[in-house]
């Protein structure tokens, strides 16, 4: 995934089997000759409603110093989008662990975006509820999110979600268009950084690849299994020895300032930067991002957090 081409990210992808559907990957491999052969990992998990292309602007950047993982998630990008089917985030996450296996991934860092901090929370809670287990694989070296509904309490979707999210949803499915993309993009994006025409052709095209539009209902359940292990993940966010840090934009109207501000209240010594910009830093202020990002990992390399 070496630059925004959506022809190459097609071409790279590579497909795995878990639980009989075809998930999307993406990896940057050391060569046998780079010096730096054991170069710690990075895994991506990305949001709602995109995929794994929304890293783009890291990867290049960071494939020279680190191992890069990401994947579509079931229901996204270019992974299988099976309907009927009761998509939850518990199956994301065995997903998560299921691809760290494949690719032989015993220890890593994560970065994770909006319904990814979603997954990734779990991830974090199962690793603290057997963080005395010497089996238990990966090892989490540190945890960033960006923007997202870390507290489901404060989470404020936009009108169309909850429209997608009720009765109405598979309605509402059939008539969405890159249009309505745009309009929705541009409300959740800063006043500086809007989306590109081009980004919204590509988030369009990954959305509407193997009818992704008719699942976006069922995928909305993560809304519900927010709330419902809530207690559970922020018990954990704040006993966990990971690090963490949350990238925040402040600017969305979904997860912004208020989000961050409940994160500073909520945590123990909580580590965060502040971006004016929106929902998508990694799309808006990429650089930004990887200098807050970077900055956060490099504190923690070869910690035995987890």
């Amino acid at each position: 995934m070496p630059t925004s081409s959506i022809e190459e990210y097609r071409e790279q992808a590579q497909f795995i089997r878990v639980d009989n559907h075809n998930i999307a990957c993406w990896q940057s491999i050391p060569t046998a000759l780079d010096e730096n052969q054991h170069k710690e990992t990075i895994v991506f998990i990305h949001g709602f409603p995109s995929a794994s292309w929304d890293w783009h602007h890291l990867w290049l950047k960071l494939a020279d110093r680190y191992h890069l993982l990401a994947f579509d998630m079931l229901g996204f990008g270019l992974s299988d989008k099976p309907l009927p089917h009761q998509y939850s985030l518990q199956e994301q996450a065995n997903i998560a662990f299921s691809v760290l296996a494949h690719h032989q991934v015993s220890d890593c860092h994560i970065l994770a975006h909006d319904y990814g901090n979603s997954v990734a929370q779990e991830i974090l809670t199962r690793a603290f509820e057997r963080q005395e287990d010497p089996n238990f694989r990966p090892s989490i070296h540190s945890m960033c999110f960006l923007n997202g509904g870390l507290f489901a309490e404060s989470h404020r979707p936009l009108f169309m979600q909850k429209l997608l999210k009720s009765s109405l949803g598979p309605l509402i499915c059939r008539f969405m268009s890159k249009d309505s993309l745009m309009k929705s993009f541009l409300k959740i994006f800063g006043d500086k950084t809007p989306p590109s025409n081009y980004e919204i052709e590509v988030l369009w095209e990954l959305l509407e690849y193997k009818k992704g539009t008719q699942v976006l209902h069922d995928l909305l359940s993560y809304i519900d299994e927010r709330s419902q292990h809530r207690t559970r993940w922020v018990q954990a966010m704040q006993q966990t020895r990971v690090p963490l840090h949350f990238i925040n934009g402040v600017q969305d109207p979904i997860s912004g300032l208020h989000m961050l501000e409940q994160y500073q209240e909520l945590m123990p010594n909580p580590q965060t930067t502040a971006l004016d910009v929106g929902h998508y830093p990694q799309l808006e202020a990429p650089n930004l991002v990887l200098d807050a990002f970077t900055a956060f990992i490099e504190q923690h390399q070869y910690s035995k957090a987890c």
